[in-house]
């Protein structure tokens, strides 16, 4: 059940969506940095070979072009749609015939990863990278400051809670900037990592505490500190949110959402610092929680979804059940069930789970999606022709992947030799260095664009056109 802050998070985030102001975010700089790099090289290659018009255009052009490209790939959002915007991207629609534009409406789903970028003591600092799907169309984006933290509360304010995954969830309600943050737990008195460090064994050495009638003060208090909680674990701050979560624990230990947040904390810090026996003890609190949960079956398909998370996928089964008992029309359990029995190759199972979803599902976009995933598993389990392509389409992207990094490793092993001859005047091992480099890149290329193009499930359409 959601508490007052997730409420008032939801209500001043819906006022801002729709305040009329648009918000733009620019896209990832990854795709555009591995061109300067693969033109820098290319261009050196061609001085090498004496080609020294031809390089100084090639690199000057490039280093033009492409940064100014990627000033104007961007990513807005007006309250009622997502727009990509640039000029490689409406070029790309343009030739490929294909869509930037994506309606709230028409979202289907919303993942969000956390990817560590940098570890610091107790804290971790965490880049988020956002991915948003409808109608065949793909809008990545990733956090690196404030323009990511509006996108977020704009959007995610407006979408459906079915559409978005666990951490986006927790973004939405929980999402605030560092340095707010941590004021707020010098107000609260919270000590700093250096202190907690010492103390964070002693926090599961606490004898149980029993539940007793609290003031509505005390209430409020607990509902801060579980809020302030969970913007620290967000920031990475992981040994100042579980302090605040100790402490709001002491207040309500019998509160099942907050025990839930709790492991999700632990489990990240024990993930951070590579600690099995904390992951054991998030999943030791995961288990509490489930117990304490009742008949809540929305916080049940969300520890599902946790233990699934978590790899523990008989008892991610048995809370999605769980909640169903509770909350027949559950979308998420169902979609969660769904997932399972793929991962368990129950592919009959899939096909009904999917169906279930499908009629459970409160968008039109759930539906679309629901409807089309149950389509392509049924296809699979009654096409033994289609399934073998797919198959192999899947094997071969595997494969694809691998030989991409070992491309790319073997590129890297040839700058020493390109070095070693420059300086020593050594022309064989320059050449040797360049020939490996040269061709290994450019495989690396070819093996990037042929993973995109297989990234995409094969349509039913071919199969039945061949047959005609």
């Amino acid at each position: 059940m959601s508490n007052i802050a997730h409420a008032e998070t939801a209500e001043i985030s819906s006022a801002e969506t729709f305040s009329g102001k648009t918000v733009s975010i620019r896209v990832s700089p990854n795709s555009y940095f591995s061109a300067l790099f693969l033109v820098t090289f290319f261009s050196a290659l061609l001085i090498y070979l004496e080609y020294d018009w031809s390089a100084a255009l090639l690199f000057v052009t490039a280093w033009i072009v492409l940064p100014f490209c990627l000033w104007t790939d961007k990513i807005t959002f007006d309250g009622k749609r997502l727009l990509r915007e640039g000029i490689l991207p409406r070029f790309w629609a343009t030739v490929n015939n294909s869509r930037i534009r994506l309606r709230v409406s028409d979202i289907e789903q919303v993942e969000t990863q956390a990817l560590r970028a940098l570890k610091r003591g107790g804290n971790v600092f965490y880049r988020y990278r956002t991915s948003i799907q409808g109608k065949g169309l793909r809008i990545a984006f990733a956090s690196g400051g404030e323009d990511y933290r509006q996108m977020i509360r704009r959007l995610f304010a407006v979408l459906p809670e079915n559409v978005l995954d666990n951490r986006s969830l927790e973004l939405r309600d929980y999402l605030s900037e560092p340095k707010e943050t941590l004021t707020k737990a010098q107000f609260a008195k919270i000590p700093s990592d250096d202190v907690l460090e010492d103390t964070l064994k002693g926090m599961f050495k606490q004898k149980h505490l029993k539940s007793r009638e609290i003031s509505e003060a005390e209430e409020e208090k607990a509902d801060y500190l579980r809020q302030l909680a969970n913007e620290l674990r967000l920031s990475g701050y992981f040994l100042q949110a579980l302090e605040a979560f100790r402490r709001a624990l002491i207040l309500k230990p019998k509160d099942a959402w907050l025990l839930f947040e709790f492991a999700r904390c632990l489990y990240s810090y024990a993930g951070a610092e590579r600690d099995v026996r904390y992951e054991r003890r998030a999943v030791a609190a995961l288990r509490l929680s489930e117990k304490r949960a009742g008949g809540d079956g929305e916080l049940l398909a969300r520890l599902g979804e946790s233990y699934f998370q978590f790899g523990d996928w008989r008892r991610a089964q048995k809370a999605f059940q769980k909640s169903q008992e509770f909350k027949e029309e559950n979308f998420r359990s169902v979609r969660g069930l769904a997932e399972i029995a793929l991962r368990e190759g129950k592919i009959a199972h899939v096909i009904h789970h999917f169906s279930a979803a499908f009629r459970f599902a409160d968008t039109k976009a759930l539906r679309r999606w629901t409807n089309g995933e149950a389509e392509y598993f049924s296809r699979l389990n009654s096409d033994e022709e289609y399934m073998d392509l797919e198959i192999s389409r899947i094997n071969l992207l595997e494969t694809l992947k691998r030989s991409k990094k070992t491309a790319l490793r073997i590129a890297f092993f040839g700058f020493p030799a390109i070095l070693i001859g420059i300086i020593l005047l050594e022309t064989l091992i320059a050449n040797i260095g360049w020939a490996i480099s040269s061709i290994a890149l450019i495989v690396w290329g070819g093996l990037f664009l042929s993973q995109n193009v297989l990234a995409e499930r094969i349509p039913f359409e071919l199969l039945d056109e061949d047959e005609e």
